[in-house]
């Protein structure tokens, strides 16, 4: 959807956020609790305290209320996770997002307390409870409450909420509240909690008229509470879903209906012209104030009838590393997506549904699409392997991985993608000969396969100080150590090579200048570098092998996983990667365990091969004199070393 021209409303936006958005000492603008942080929780401690105390203590059910609120809590909690994780799955709805922009972790941060209005209104429901002792009599279901509540809704809460918005967007109240929310440019379901607490306020009088006004009334029940409260937090967030899910069908059999309840392409209109689309979940309001942006219709069955989405320009193409880590796909917690990964005690009874869905992949599922950001106007995408980590060990399985990664590659190549990297296991050279398999079996292929090597020696070397004379290498034979030993080699480096291979030494040996091949040196055991203080870790170091590296030693590592580190008297490097150009747009989720707007030196050596232009395949050995060229090209392209 691209972004229309804005009016003088949100001109003063950005002018009153630019002076305002770090005065949060407005009145009713932060919330109580903000200092607390995600102690913030234990304000629910109360309410189940207080029932406990009235169960056990007293043997009675009369504060079952508290337990009521609590659950209702949990449950709505529940409504915006799933919802979350549904827009999350790229993979089955990308084509129907409203706007095709990524949300950046800048909005991930400003709504990472987007609950805070669940503690709110627990509150508020308390002091409703505790003031009507006849609340703990009403019945479970009353059909008379649930059309009286419908009733409220649509003859007080919608009218009252379209002139409470209207208000709040007004030149005077926006650029001190309402311009918080609007501050997220992409809407997602946790963007109707990103609110200050004065519209959170005024949400909970319009929230809580129709089920109070109907217990008043004496048709109030344990039903209508929960299926109003649940049912208005739905709707909320389809309309923030980003993802249309509407079918147009339905607004054509019945013109009328799409009066009585939006869809998320109108309400995206209202983040883009914010003096439009003003109704809490019926247009028919906006009809009756002639605020109905005239696109909606029109926008709408263009977004609900796409079936497909445009090609990206680059792909990154990963796999799942193991059970833990695949709880760190944005689709699953996107606040934990968001951070690098790390194992967390509240994941692990996640961990046999993660088994399960790994069965489950295994017998029948496809490459899918992970995350993406923008780049200078070219889209750059993660596809996934259905595959973990020790999968790729099994001898039976080779078959079927390539398969998945050569399905993949001809997707790619028929729409149109430009350059695909394949990342860690994908690129295994006993797999595929770093994906030469791939480009010898279609040499016709117009997209260019990379498996990005080349940058990654080149963040290694470059990480390796000058005067540096003698390194000890492990993992000495394989694609990236040759290319390691034979660069150093030639600045003179004393490499010892730790391989039992005489025959595979002697062939890197013999690719080196005739001058320089006396500084490559073959050993077999790990003490031959116990006065080595650069360690080059290619090969998994177990704690008793790092043992004989001297005090003081650095390990520099291409391993994956990495190692463990066990010597506290020694530093440890990260494995090879680079920070993306600060021009990077819609990044919100981490690349494993690298840290915000860090990838991979793979996945930085596509990204260069594609803003490059180069059209030749990466695969295979790495071309020893490439590596300063790479290099070169990535500081140019605004990639930065750590």
């Amino acid at each position: 959807m691209g972004r229309e021209s804005v009016s003088s409303i949100q001109q003063a936006r950005d002018y009153y956020c630019h002076t305002l958005r770090n005065k949060t000492d407005l009145p009713l603008f932060a919330w109580p609790w903000e200092n607390l942080g995600n102690f913030k929780y234990l304000l629910y401690g109360p309410f189940l305290a207080k029932f406990m105390y009235s169960w056990v203590y007293k043997e009675s059910l009369e504060d079952i209320w508290c337990l009521h609120i609590l659950a209702l809590c949990a449950l709505r909690g529940l409504v915006h996770q799933l919802w979350s994780s549904y827009i999350n799955m790229l993979f089955f709805n990308h084509a129907k997002w409203v706007s095709q922009d990524g949300i950046d972790f800048r909005q991930i941060d400003k709504e990472w307390h987007w609950d805070n209005f669940l503690i709110l209104q627990a509150f508020v429901a308390s002091f409703v409870c505790l003031s009507f002792s006849s609340l703990a009599t009403i019945p479970f279901w009353d059909w008379r409450g649930a059309a009286c509540c419908l009733v409220l809704h649509i003859g007080i809460s919608e009218p009252l909420y379209y002139l409470l918005h209207r208000l709040l967007h007004s030149p005077r109240l926006y650029p001190l509240y309402h311009w918080l929310h609007h501050d997220s440019i992409v809407p997602h379901p946790y963007t109707a909690g990103s609110a200050t607490f004065l519209e959170n306020i005024l949400l909970c009088v319009v929230v809580g008229i129709p089920p109070i006004g109907t217990l008043f009334l004496g048709y109030g029940s344990i039903s209508v509470m929960y299926g109003y409260v649940l049912a208005f937090d739905f709707l909320r967030c389809l309309g923030h879903s980003n993802v249309e899910v509407m079918p147009c069908r339905l607004f054509d059999a019945i013109p009328f209906t799409r009066y009585l309840i939006y869809s998320p392409t109108y309400y995206s209109l209202h983040h883009t012209d914010m003096e439009t689309n003003f109704c809490l979940f019926m247009p028919l309001y906006d009809m009756l104030g002639k605020t109905i942006n005239t696109r909606s219709w029109d926008l709408h069955r263009e977004i609900s009838t796409r079936t497909s989405q445009s090609a990206p320009d680059f792909v990154f193409l990963a796999h799942i590393v193991d059970i833990m880590a695949a709880l760190h796909a944005p689709f699953v917690f996107r606040s934990f997506g968001s951070l690098p990964f790390s194992t967390r005690l509240f994941l692990l009874p996640l961990g046999p549904g993660v088994i399960l869905a790994m069965l489950l992949m295994w017998l029948k599922c496809e490459t899918f699409f992970s995350s993406f950001y923008n780049l200078r106007g070219r889209v750059h995408q993660t596809w996934v392997i259905p595959r973990f980590g020790f999968q790729y060990f099994l001898p039976f399985a080779a078959k079927k991985i390539n398969k998945k990664i050569e399905e993949a590659i001809l997707n790619a190549d028929r729409r149109g993608v430009k350059v695909l990297s394949l990342a860690a296991l994908n690129k295994n050279e006993g797999l595929n000969g770093g994906g030469t398999l791939f480009v010898n079996k279609h040499p016709d292929l117009k997209v260019r396969v990379v498996h990005g090597n080349t940058l990654t020696a080149a963040v290694i070397l470059n990480g390796i100080p000058r005067d540096v004379d003698e390194v000890f290498l492990t993992g000495a034979t394989s694609k990236l150590g040759r290319a390691i030993a034979l660069y150093l080699a030639r600045r003179q480096v004393r490499v010892l090579m730790l391989t039992q291979s005489c025959e595979r030494f002697t062939k890197i040996q013999s690719e080196a200048p005739a001058e320089y091949q006396r500084f490559l040196v073959r050993v077999t055991k790990y003490q031959a570098a116990q006065h080595c203080k650069t360690w080059i870790i290619g090969k998994w170091s177990s704690p008793r092998e790092q043992s004989w590296a001297p005090s003081g030693a650095h390990f520099h590592q291409f391993v994956v996983p990495p190692i463990i580190p066990f010597r506290r008297d020694c530093t440890y490097g990260k494995l090879a990667a680079m920070k993306l150009p600060k021009d990077v747009e819609g990044l919100g989720a981490c690349e494993y365990t690298m840290e915000r707007g860090i990838v991979h030196a793979c996945h930085a050596g596509g990204a260069v091969h594609l803003l490059e232009g180069w059209t030749h395949h990466e695969v295979g050995a790495l071309d020893v004199d490439q590596i300063d060229v790479v290099w070169k090209a990535a500081l140019k392209q605004g990639f930065r070393p750590l």
